[in-house]
C-alpha cells in the first residue's frame, strides 16, 4: 500500500515506523491503507532497527528523503538527545515517539500517550492506580485533568520526588514492593509505567489494566492480568487508535 499509484515519487511524503520488529507490527499497513482511502501521497516505511544501529538510523534522517518517523514503544527514551527541538511535554517527560523533519533538523513530540488518554476517557475510567516514574508516567501524569490518580512505586523517596516534579499536590502516594498484598480493585484502571519485573504483589487488578507494551516486549502486567484473569490492554491493542492518530499528524504536518 502506498498513494493511488502504488508508486514512489519525488513528491512522495515518506516517514519511517522505527522498531526493532516494526515490519511485524500492523501499524504501517494501517497507516498506509489511510493514505490510499484518502488519496494521499503518502507513504510509511517499517524500519526494523537494532538498538547499537538506532541513533545512526535517525540522525541520518536529517539528510534523507524521509520526512520523519514513528518510534516504536521500546526507544522512545532514546531519541531525545538526537532531536535539535521538541515539544515542551517531551522536554519534561523525556520520552519522544514521533519525529518530523524540518529541513535538516529534527523536531521531537508525543502522540501516544494522547491516545491513552482518549481511550481512558472512551471507557469511562475515572479513578486510576498509576504504577511508576518513567518517562511515561511523566508524559500521562503532565496530560491528564479530570481523573481521580492514585500513584505507586517501591521507592518512597523517588515517587515524592517524582510528585514534585509534576507539580502534583496533595497527591495520594503508596508504596508497591514485593513481599506486600496489594488490592487494586477498587480503580477503574491501573497503569502501569514501572520497571518492575513482576507484580505479583497485586492480589486484585483493576476492570481495566493497560500499559504502553508492545506485543514483543516483555509486560509484568500483562502476565498478572493473565494469572488474575483481569482485562489487559496494550500498544497493539490500540493499534488502530494509535496509527490513526499518527495518520493525522503525518498529514498536518
Amino acid at each position: 500500500m502506498m498513494n493511488n499509484e502504488n508508486q514512489i515519487s519525488k513528491q512522495t511524503l515518506l516517514f519511517g515506523y522505527i522498531g526493532e520488529h516494526a515490519g511485524m507490527s500492523r501499524f504501517s499497513t494501517i497507516c498506509n491503507k489511510m493514505f490510499k482511502k484518502n488519496s494521499d501521497n503518502a507513504m510509511i516505511i517499517p524500519m526494523n532497527i537494532r538498538e547499537d544501529d538506532f541513533f545512526f538510523t535517525v540522525s541520518n534522517m536529517k539528510k534523507s528523503h524521509v520526512n520523519g518517523a514513528v518510534i516504536s514503544n521500546e526507544y522512545v527514551k532514546k531519541t531525545l538527545e538526537i532531536l535539535d527541538s521538541s515539544s515542551e511535554l517531551v522536554k519534561r517527560s523525556g520520552m519522544c515517539d514521533i519525529v518530523f523533519k524540518e529541513g535538516e533538523k529534527l523536531r521531537g513530540d508525543i502522540f501516544t500517550t494522547r491516545v491513552l488518554l482518549e481511550k481512558l476517557k472512551s471507557l469511562r475510567v475515572k479513578k486510576i492506580a498509576m504504577i511508576g516514574i518513567s518517562p511515561h508516567a511523566k508524559a500521562f501524569s503532565l496530560m491528564a485533568c479530570g481523573f481521580e490518580q492514585s500513584f505507586f512505586y517501591d521507592n518512597l523517596e523517588e515517587l515524592m520526588h517524582f510528585c514534585e516534579e509534576m507539580q502534583l499536590s496533595n497527591a495520594n502516594i503508596n508504596r508497591i514492593a514485593h513481599g506486600m498484598e496489594i488490592d487494586l480493585s477498587a480503580y477503574d484502571a491501573v497503569l502501569d509505567f514501572s520497571d518492575l519485573d513482576n507484580l505479583d504483589m497485586i492480589s486484585s487488578l483493576a476492570r481495566y489494566n493497560l500499559d504502553m507494551k508492545n506485543k514483543k516486549e516483555y509486560s509484568s502486567l500483562k502476565t498478572r492480568a493473565n494469572q488474575l484473569s483481569a482485562e489487559y490492554i496494550g500498544y497493539d491493542d490500540m493499534i488502530e487508535e494509535l496509527s490513526s492518530q499518527a495518520y493525522r499528524l503525518i498529514i498536518k504536518g
